[in-house]
């Protein structure tokens, strides 16, 4: 059976007790202090062009002003440094056992994140993962102009298509499956699988999930 079985994470939230990416967009500003106002100006404008698109709030928040001028190779650079030295610490000791528990099962252990994929990434290999699913483009190189078109954005809904397409290919029963995530966001991917945990859940998906009989755990830092 257990070979038969994944467990997909969610990041922020769930398996980390602090947001990667805009951690990763502060050390860049403080790299580069030019990048404040111009991250701002570059996102409000994605913004309000993402809302005139007729993208939900939620999205159109969401999109990569604040890394636009700025490398795929420096990201990458500082994510890998970031994720070890800073972020680590703040994974909470319950994520940790977790994870182990899976692997001792035999599940394969799947990150599917809204992340910028240089950051999720880093956090997978400092986490474990056998597979890691950010936002991002199929190539990376050159400059990021902070838009999103041509990625792939496993974000809310976004998720739900990954965790199936990882299944399929992986020869996974979802019904099997463990979906772990901290808000209403997640609940879209988290609905796939057969077992369904919410991490230190927002109230919204604390009320969700035990409408839905859901397992609820409350991890520390």
């Amino acid at each position: 059976m257990g070979g038969s079985v994944a467990a997909y994470f969610d990041l922020d939230g769930t398996l980390l007790n602090a947001s990667s990416e805009k951690t990763l967009a502060a050390h860049l500003a403080r790299r580069r202090p030019w990048r404040i106002p111009w991250g701002t100006l570059a996102w409000t404008a994605g913004f309000l062009t993402n809302l005139l698109r007729g993208r939900a709030v939620y999205d159109a928040a969401r999109n990569r002003g604040h890394f636009s001028l700025a490398s795929w190779d420096v990201l990458e650079r500082y994510s890998e440094r970031l994720a070890e030295d800073r972020l680590r610490a703040r994974i909470p000791q319950q994520a940790w056992e977790r994870l182990a528990w899976h692997r001792e099962q035999g599940h394969r252990l799947v990150l599917v994140t809204a992340t910028v994929a240089p950051m999720a990434e880093a956090m997978a290999k400092v986490l474990g993962m056998d597979e890691v699913y950010g936002c991002g483009p199929p190539v990376r190189t050159g400059i990021l102009s902070g838009s999103e078109r041509g990625w792939s954005v496993p974000r809310r809904k976004g998720k739900v298509p990954v965790v199936q397409a990882d299944a399929a290919t992986h020869g996974h029963d979802l019904s099997q499956c463990y979906g772990y995530g901290n808000t209403l966001a997640d609940s879209w991917f988290m609905e796939c699988c057969g077992h369904a945990v919410a991490v230190s859940p927002e109230a919204s998906l604390r009320r969700h999930a035990q409408s839905k009989g859901w397992h609820i755990v409350d991890w520390s830092s």
